[in-house]
C-alpha cells in the first residue's frame, strides 16, 4: 500500500510539473507583452463619491452598457483591439471596477455603506461583460491582464484601503472577489494574467509615499501598517487565485507597489519606500510566476516652459527609476512592468504646446526604449485612442503611438502579418473575425492566437 501511494504521489508530482511548464515563466511573459494600452474609462467607470453616485441614480437599470459609456467612451467593439494589435501592440490591460455590480443596491444619489454593503457576489451580466472584451483581447492572440481597479484609490467609495486594520476587515471580501474572477477564467491560457489591485492608499490618501498625507509628511506608525497591509493584500490575491486550481494554478499574477508608486524622483528620503518594503509574496506555484507593477507619469516641464528642462535631464530620470526598479524589485526574484505611463503635463495646448509635444515624444520613444532594454513592458494610459475615436476605430495620437512603437521595435517600427493556417490546435480558444468565441468552426476564416486560418 505504501508503495503504491508513492507511486500516485510521483505520478501526481509528474503531471503538475508537467503542467507548469506548459505556462511560461513571468519573466518570459513580461518581455513577450511588448508594448501596450489600457482600455481605460472603460470597465473601471464608476460614480466614485458616496454623496453623489449619479450613475446608479440616473442609470437605475444598472446595465453594464451604462457604466461602460458613463466616462465617455463608446461601447468597445473587437475592431478597437485589433488595431491595436495591428500596429503592433501585444498587451491589453483592462482596468475593472467591482463595487457597482457586486450586492449593495445603490438607487439614490447618496450611499450608506454601512447599510447598503456591497457584499462578496459579483452580478452575472458584468462578469459576462468583462468576459467579452478579455474575449476580443484574446482572440487576437494578445495578452491580456485584469483587475481590481477603482475598488481602490482616493475615492470615498474605495473598499481597499493599506493599513492594517482595513486589510483585517476586507481580506474574506477581497479573496471572495478573486476566487469569482479566478473560477470564470481559470481554463485561460497563459496570455491571461490577474492584477490584484490598482492604486490602494493609506486612509490619509498618501501618494508618492505611504503616510505622506499625515499632517508631518511622514508617520512611520502609519507607513509601516500601510505597506504591511499592502504585502498582506497581495499574499491573499496569490492564495485566492492558487486556491482554485486549473490554469490558475501555474497562472502569472501581478502585485503592485504601494501606490504602484514608482519611487521616482530626489526631493524626498521616502519616494523609494514603496519598492524597498514591497514583498514577494509566498507562491504555490513556486519560483518564477508573479510580476510586480509600478505606475509613473513624470512631469516634463517646470515653471510651465519647456525649456527649463532639457531632454537628457529626463532620460536620466528615466534610467534611475530603471535601475531603482532592478534593484528593490527584480532583484526580489520577479519582474517588473509598467502598467500605466503617460506625462502628467504636456497634453494641454498651452504656452510652448509644440515644444512640448516634441519632448513627450523624444520622452516616450525612450522610455519605451530603455524599458525593452531592461526586460520591462510598457502599457500606455488610454489617450492614444479616446472618445469617438475608438468608434471608428483610429488612433487620435497617431505621432504617440509612433513614437512607442519605434521605441520597441526600432526605426523601422512593425510590420508584423499573421499567415493563414488550415489546421487550428484545438486547446486554445478559436474566435469568428467579430471577435466572438466559437465551439464548432465551420466553413471560413476564423482565428486562433492572432493567427487566421481557413476552415474548410
Amino acid at each position: 500500500m505504501k508503495k503504491i501511494i508513492v507511486l500516485i504521489t510521483s505520478m501526481l508530482m509528474t503531471t503538475l510539473s508537467f503542467h507548469a511548464q506548459s505556462f511560461e515563466t513571468a519573466t518570459q511573459a513580461v518581455k513577450n507583452m511588448k508594448v501596450g494600452w489600457n482600455l481605460g474609462n472603460t470597465l473601471d467607470s464608476n460614480s466614485g463619491d458616496v454623496n453623489n453616485m449619479w450613475i446608479e441614480a440616473y442609470n437605475t437599470s444598472r446595465k453594464p452598457s451604462d457604466y461602460e459609456k458613463a466616462w465617455g467612451q463608446p461601447i468597445t467593439k473587437p475592431e478597437l483591439i485589433k488595431m491595436f494589435k495591428d500596429a503592433g501592440f501585444n498587451t491589453i490591460r483592462v482596468p475593472v471596477t467591482w463595487y457597482p455590480h457586486m450586492e449593495a443596491n445603490i438607487t439614490s444619489l447618496k450611499w450608506d455603506k454601512e447599510k447598503n454593503d456591497i457584499g462578496t457576489k459579483i452580478q452575472a451580466a458584468w462578469m459576462k461583460r468583462v468576459h467579452e472584451i478579455v474575449d476580443y483581447v484574446i482572440s487576437q492572440g494578445m495578452y491580456c491582464i485584469i483587475n481590481i481597479h477603482h475598488d481602490t484609490g482616493a475615492a470615498n467609495t474605495a473598499w481597499l484601503i493599506a493599513s492594517e486594520e482595513d486589510y483585517a476587515k476586507e481580506k474574506d471580501r477581497f479573496e471572495a472577489v478573486w476566487t469569482q474572477i479566478a473560477e470564470e477564467f481559470k481554463d485561460y491560457d497563459e496570455h491571461l494574467l490577474f492584477e490584484a489591485y490598482n492604486e490602494m492608499l493609506d486612509p490619509y490618501d498618501s501618494w508618492c509615499f505611504a503616510s505622506f498625507g499625515t499632517s508631518a509628511r511622514y508617520n512611520t506608525k502609519v507607513a509601516t501598517s500601510a505597506y504591511n497591509a499592502i504585502n498582506s493584500y497581495a499574499q491573499s490575491f496569490v492564495n485566492a487565485v492558487r486556491a482554485t486550481g486549473g490554469n490558475n494554478a501555474q497562472r502569472n499574477l501581478i502585485v503592485n507597489t504601494y501606490g504602484s508608486c514608482s519611487g521616482g524622483g530626489t526631493w524626498n528620503s521616502h519616494l523609494k519606500d514603496p519598492l524597498k518594503e514591497m514583498k514577494c509574496p509566498t507562491d504555490a506555484a513556486g519560483v518564477g510566476h508573479i510580476i510586480f507593477q509600478v505606475h509613473t507619469y513624470p512631469s516634463l516641464v517646470k515653471d510651465d516652459k519647456v525649456t527649463n528642462r532639457t531632454l537628457k535631464s529626463i532620460q536620466d530620470e528615466i534610467d534611475d527609476m530603471i535601475d531603482a526598479w532592478k534593484t528593490y524589485l527584480v532583484s526580489k526574484g520577479a519582474p517588473v512592468i509598467v502598467g500605466e505611463w503617460g506625462t502628467s503635463n504636456v497634453d494641454a495646448k498651452v504656452t510652448d504646446y509644440d515644444a512640448r509635444r516634441a519632448l513627450m515624444l523624444k520622452f516616450a520613444e525612450y522610455f519605451v526604449k530603455q524599458c525593452k532594454i531592461n526586460d520591462i513592458a510598457t502599457i500606455y494610459w488610454m489617450g492614444l485612442s479616446d472618445g469617438a475615436h475608438r468608434s471608428v476605430p483610429e488612433f487620435n495620437q497617431p505621432d504617440l503611438k509612433d513614437a512607442i512603437i519605434k521605441g520597441y521595435y526600432g526605426e523601422g517600427g512593425y510590420s508584423g502579418v499573421s499567415p493563414l493556417i488550415y489546421k487550428p490546435s484545438s486547446d486554445t480558444p478559436i474566435f469568428d473575425l467579430q471577435g466572438r468565441r466559437i465551439v464548432k468552426p465551420q466553413r471560413g476564416i476564423y482565428i486562433q492566437n492572432g493567427k487566421k486560418y481557413i476552415a474548410k
